[in-house]
């Protein structure tokens, strides 16, 4: 078996502007890139679509691939308003100044199809082991679920981000996943 491991536990999300070229996971894993403190983990979905031709009788068939999908989706559970700003693509963030009256605010505008910035993400989920090494997951992207805040009196608000997978270079690449090795 090479390195088999049980991989148990979270991580951490990191994003940032995709400017064409993919980051090192060490470049984007660092504490400016921290979108949020997550709760649920985080899970990668990967789905392709086949297609199969089959003659009448059963004899002769050929299938090909015709479509892949990727999602990366976690539960923010810390954020502010400028983590709007990743989950949706018409979020405006500005901030107010501080006065001897009132705090500085930030202030969030959502909707408003004019405003699409039809911005693309890296995003990088890392998974810190330091028994059997770490594992990093990167997808560049955007959140298409939307967001929902729901604010209740005995329960943190938690945010579930679906981020889903454009291709990364020429070659169509979705996912980007790779682990540490330790030892021998």
């Amino acid at each position: 078996m090479d390195n088999e491991r049980i991989i148990l536990g979270s991580g951490y999300v990191h994003v940032q502007l995709f400017d064409g070229a993919l980051p090192s996971v060490d470049e984007i894993c660092v504490d400016n890139t921290l979108i949020a403190y997550i709760q649920g983990g985080a899970t990668l979905e990967y789905k392709p679509t086949k297609y199969t031709a089959k003659d009448d009788m059963g004899k002769v068939s050929k299938t090909i691939l015709t479509e892949e999908e990727v999602t990366l989706k976690s539960g923010l559970m810390t954020f502010c308003g400028t983590t709007i700003t990743y989950l949706c693509d018409t979020a405006e963030v500005s901030t107010t100044e501080a006065t001897q009256e009132k705090s500085a605010r930030r202030i969030v505008k959502v909707g408003g199809i004019g405003r699409q910035g039809r911005k693309q993400y890296v995003i990088c989920f890392h998974h810190e082991d330091p028994v059997d090494g770490d594992i990093w997951v990167m997808i560049v992207g955007q959140n298409e679920a939307g967001f929902t805040l729901a604010f209740a009196k005995d329960k943190e608000t938690v945010v579930d981000a679906e981020f889903k997978a454009s291709p990364m270079d020429s070659q169509g690449t979705l996912i980007h996943y790779e682990e540490e090795i330790v030892g021998d």
